[in-house]
């Protein structure tokens, strides 16, 4: 299993794939706030743990094993800043709070977050009555 740094590593490295075709060590340092050696590190790292392919000067690509959980990891940021939008949590809050929270839950708790987001999608008058509720509570404040 990889450690929270190492899954922030994957998922930005399987977002700037998807995105660009290809991940460069410079892109990853921007987009993560690190230095570039930092990322060179971690990237030999995933390659040892056989997360990514590596060879110095010529980049490097997921592995299956990386490919699939590198998606998965998107699912669970994605997932949780659905539930933070439909929950009523304002959006500069919202990339944050996942950040925080998205290593620190089992992918029991993510399954079960998926269901309780189709919960209310599947019927509008479910957020509705929750928008409902939290009114009342700002109004008590």
């Amino acid at each position: 299993m990889p450690t929270p740094s190492m899954e922030d590593y994957i998922e930005q490295i399987y977002l700037l794939i998807e995105e660009k075709g290809y991940a460069r060590v410079s892109d990853i340092a921007e987009a993560l706030s690190v230095h570039p050696s930092s990322v060179t590190k971690m990237v030999q790292k995933l390659d040892k743990n056989e997360y990514l392919t590596y060879e110095k000067y010529r980049g490097f690509d997921l592995t299956a094993k990386g490919k699939k959980i590198g998606k998965r990891l998107v699912y669970r940021h994605d997932l949780l800043e659905q539930l933070l939008r439909t929950i009523g949590v304002i959006e500069e809050n919202i990339y944050d709070d996942v950040e925080g929270i998205e290593h620190h839950l089992s992918w029991n708790a993510i399954d079960r977050i998926g269901d309780l987001v189709q919960f209310f999608e599947e019927d509008e008058s479910r957020i509705e009555a929750l928008r409902e509720i939290q009114r009342r509570n700002e109004e008590q404040e």
